[in-house]
């Protein structure tokens, strides 16, 4: 994927819905420059953060000269990152959607939803240009406080990057059929004009407003397949635009504000540690010492699956990257001794869906963002849980494994045992040296993304020699673009987030919960609606979305916040990787070459062992909190 260029992901899929591509001669040449322009600057500013993290963490530790200006820095050059992130996940058509439409529309109707998504894009963008830009002129006065940056330079990113997203959706509808485009373009401004005239309406509905926007408008988008980023931003303008008098700037304000958090940086470091973790080698080696120790027992290789996938989430933070770096290992042998594929990615995906509490997961970094909760403690808290998870998968694993053909196994000896763990050590370091970077305040979360990365580096190219130069652009490329369709939905969900917050609906839903029937009502409420928030929006957008609502309420009721977020994690992962709904399935059935419907009815005992889990987890606090110092 990274190798493929971002016109010819545009025309390939383009192609696949049927679209006819009728002037795409220059339209393609526009989105080459685009690409040609963005990109290395985007892959420039990855590398550049990784060092300016690294020489804070070196300067402060080594030096004991703590530098002032690297956090401003960084926090700057991030917001382009992300902007600039956001402009290639589109043109690649890497933000994250839902799909569950799309999979079983015709190609017709597919090149409908494609050229309505495309108007819906370009309607936000263009609604929120002349926004940015008024905001723009309010931060020229405005001086950054250790570098004396004007914040009008930091803020031009939002524009910069809005600019392009609409000129690529302008050239996808050009690219369209032009009758099919005019009427989608017709529907929309009468559309858009009759909620315009219905201000008077609107005005008059309250509270009622946010189910129309919220949850009619946002939810029709989403469900169509606009990325969740862009429904997320056209429920909040025009829910600003039309039931209030707040300036549509206001919504700027706050996208600037859910990405100024510097401590948000450690995700595009984390996915840029778990595609290198991939190329070195390290993921590989630490399958086959698990494999050469329990691989030959009756069903061990599903032992191996669930630890891997236990132990490679402590590396890399992303469950794609995990799975992509397990099943081809695995799938293999685990077929060759008479197991289905189905049942396979049915384990798979729920590995997937336990690995989520495990450090350095991306989502815990953002609940702890969000929430104010602590990452250090989140950290620690994380991996008992998970571990609890685990038990529970492979109990259902073992009972499921019964015609597992053991005699293909061949036992490892102990001189080749002690072989594949010598030469997985590397990799067996790498997640002790994370967590004792971070728990002995040597550097923060954001920080020690870069531990991680130069460690991982020094492995690749000095010890396994495994590292080819020609695919570290395209891994920056790639980690900018999954980096970019993460942060904007962050940026988008700050801002409706926030919408809901002034509209009073907070206040609302912690009467409604706090009537839940005590702490055991609220836990199940909790759980539930996690895993549907999982499910339909994916863990981070909801986490950014409902944690900062949810938590003040879990504190009413006497619940330790970290012990809440670790139920929240498990409980949306549960969501993510379940069907019909969850894209980590489907995820996992696309790295397994497994068509999606064949692995629902196996899944079905692999998730009622990890609801039971959570249940558990929920019930006995001192999983999630007992190794926290002062618990």
């Amino acid at each position: 994927m990274a190798a493929t260029t971002s016109f010819e992901q545009v025309r390939a899929t383009q192609l696949a819905a049927g679209t006819s591509g009728l002037h795409r001669g220059w339209t393609i040449a526009i989105n080459r420059a685009i690409g040609w322009v963005v990109e290395p600057i985007a892959a420039l500013l990855i590398v550049v953060e990784v060092g300016i993290l690294a020489s804070g963490v070196f300067s402060r530790y080594v030096l004991h000269n703590a530098l002032t200006w690297t956090d401003e820095l960084g926090t700057i050059l991030f917001l382009w990152l992300t902007m600039l992130g956001a402009v290639m996940a589109y043109q690649r058509r890497q933000h994250m959607r839902l799909t569950a439409v799309l999979r079983y529309a015709s190609a017709p109707v597919k090149e409908w939803l494609d050229i309505i998504s495309a108007t819906i894009v370009g309607i936000f963008c263009l609604e929120l240009l002349p926004a940015s830009s008024q905001f723009l002129k309010q931060e020229v006065i405005d001086l950054t406080p250790a570098l004396s940056i004007p914040r009008s330079d930091v803020v031009l990113a939002i524009v910069v990057g809005l600019g392009l997203i609409f000129a690529i959706s302008v050239l996808r509808l050009i690219d369209s059929d032009w009758k099919k485009v005019g009427i989608v373009l017709v529907s929309a401004a009468i559309v858009c004009g009759g909620f315009y005239e219905g201000r008077a309406i609107f005005a008059g509905l309250g509270n009622w407003n946010l189910v129309v926007f919220f949850v009619l408008v946002v939810g029709a988008c989403v469900a169509i397949g606009v990325p969740i980023a862009f429904s997320f931003g056209i429920g909040s303008v025009s829910y600003l635009a039309l039931t209030t008098t707040i300036p549509i700037s206001t919504v700027v304000g706050r996208m600037d504000e859910g990405v100024e958090n510097l401590v948000l940086l450690a995700i595009p470091l984390f996915v840029l540690l778990g595609v290198l973790m991939e190329s070195t080698g390290i993921a590989r080696r630490l399958v086959d010492a698990l494999a050469s120790l329990v691989g030959h027992f009756r069903g061990g290789l599903n032992i191996v699956l669930v630890a891997a996938m236990y132990v490679v989430s402590g590396i890399s933070g992303s469950k794609t990257a995990d799975m992509a770096a397990v099943a081809p290992v695995l799938f293999p042998d685990m077929e060759k001794r008479g197991q289905k594929r189905p049942e396979m990615i049915a384990l798979l995906a729920t590995s997937g869906a336990m690995a989520e509490t495990i450090p350095p997961s991306l989502v815990l970094i953002i609940i702890g963002t969000v929430a104010s909760v602590s990452i250090r403690d989140l950290f620690t808290a994380g991996l008992l849980p998970a571990l609890v998870s685990c038990l529970f998968l492979l109990t259902v694993s073992m009972l499921r494994t019964r015609n597992d053909k053991t005699e293909l196994a061949k036992r490892a000896t102990f001189p080749q045992i002690v072989r594949a763990v010598f030469v997985a050590l590397p990799g067996l370091l790498l997640p002790l040296v994370i967590r004792f970077f971070v728990i002995d305040g040597i550097a923060t979360a954001t920080e020690v993304s870069t531990v991680g990365i130069i460690y991982t580096l020094l492995v690749g190219i000095l010890i396994y020699r495994e590292f080819d130069w020609h695919r570290a652009y395209p891994m920056l490329k790639e980690t900018a673009s999954l980096s970019g369709s993460i942060m904007l939905i962050i940026a988008t969900a700050t801002a409706m987030g926030w919408s809901l917050t002034q509209s009073g609906f907070a206040n609302q839903l912690a009467s409604i919960l706090s009537h839940a029937g005590g702490p055991a009502g609220f836990w199940a409420l909790s759980i539930v609606m996690f895993i549907v928030l999982g499910s339909v929006l994916e863990g981070i957008p909801a986490m950014v979305l409902f944690g900062p609502l949810l938590f003040p309420i879990a504190g009413q009721f006497g619940i330790n916040e970290v012990h809440y977020a670790i139920v929240a994690i498990l409980s949306m992962g549960v969501g993510l990787f379940a069907p019909p709904l969850g894209i980590g399935y489907y995820g996992a059935c696309i790295i397994g070459k497994t068509d999606p419907d064949t692995a629902i009815k196996p899944m079905i005992p692999y998730l009622l062992a990890l609801v039971a889990s959570v249940v558990v987890i929920a019930a006995v606090p001192w999983l999630s909190l007992g190794f926290i110092h002062g618990n």
